[in-house]
């Protein structure tokens, strides 16, 4: 490895760095998540690990996943009981 690929990543570490510092990092999504929780299932967005909501039934918690996705012009992801995913419902402006 050459001297200058070396300096080269080192420099883009650097640059990464200060911006996760800064909150400048990976852009977030705005994807819902509509997962089994516990005794019945959660709304969760994507890369959070506490839940948004939690509900009963499957139906109540798509419905809360599509208010909050067509908000954010964002994708509702329905998981089933297995965790596989089962569905995806897109609410991005084309």
């Amino acid at each position: 490895m050459s001297k200058q690929n070396t300096w080269a990543q080192a420099i883009q570490q650097l640059i990464e760095a200060i911006l996760k510092a800064l909150g400048q990092g990976p852009k977030r999504t705005w994807h819902q998540h509509v997962v089994p929780y516990e005794n019945g299932w959660a709304v969760r967005r994507e890369g959070n690990k506490r839940i948004t909501s939690k509900h009963r039934k499957q139906s109540t918690a798509i419905k809360r996943a599509k208010t909050l996705a067509k908000r954010k012009k964002a994708d509702v992801i329905i998981h089933r009981e297995s965790g596989g995913i089962r569905d995806r419902i897109s609410y991005a402006e084309d």
